[in-house]
């Protein structure tokens, strides 16, 4: 599994990109999708998951609908147009982050940081 302070710093691309793809979500659904896209190695807490949709819909990235489903109130989660907008934006970060990321765990043969 892995740890949470790596996670955290993606969260909110995670939860974009998803978003994206699926339309509109709730919080369950979102948990449940990231652990089975990682096969388990990534798992969301709802308390990581819900600060970040709460500041994505404060930021006006995210639009919320509650609807009643088994007597229970569930709000479904989805992206704005400005949010639609900001997946390219997040996506490329994290890929450049990644990218970075393999060039120092795993340097060129013969590159010197002399």
């Amino acid at each position: 599994m892995i740890p949470t302070d790596l996670i955290k710093g993606s969260l909110k691309t995670i939860v974009l990109k998803l978003l994206e793809e699926n339309g509109r979500m709730y919080g369950y659904d979102i948990t449940r999708k990231v652990e089975e896209l990682t096969e388990g190695k990534i798992k969301l807490t709802y308390g990581a998951l819900y600060p970040v949709l709460h500041k994505l819909e404060s930021d006006g990235v995210l639009m919320t609908e509650s609807e009643n489903f088994n007597n229970r109130i569930r709000i479904y989660y989805s992206l704005t147009s400005k949010g639609h907008s900001l997946v390219t934006e997040k996506i490329k970060e994290m890929k450049e982050f990644i990218e970075s990321l393999e060039k120092i765990v795993n340097p060129l043969p013969g590159l010197s940081y002399a």
